[in-house]
């Protein structure tokens, strides 16, 4: 999310702003911190224009991240 909104010269007070939420959510949110409702989750990606996918745990691509995030942590 951070990076979406970046990627838009938005500062995070005023993405939250125009997103109609707390600018501690987005925080939260970009952070991965603490527990948020669903429905602003989908709120915030959704003005990002970002989308939200539900794979099994074993599609090539949940493998494929996970594979990536193993590497990044060697580095």
């Amino acid at each position: 999310m951070r990076a979406r909104r970046k990627s838009q010269s938005l500062r995070i007070d005023d993405a939250a702003a125009l997103l109609g939420v707390s600018v501690d959510l987005m925080s939260r949110l970009e952070n991965g911190q603490g527990s948020v409702r669903l429905d602003k989750v989908m709120a915030v990606l959704d003005g990002l224009g970002l989308a939200l996918m539900v794979l099994p745990k074993e599609h090539p691509w949940v493998r494929e991240t996970e594979h990536g995030a193993q590497e990044s942590l060697k580095q």
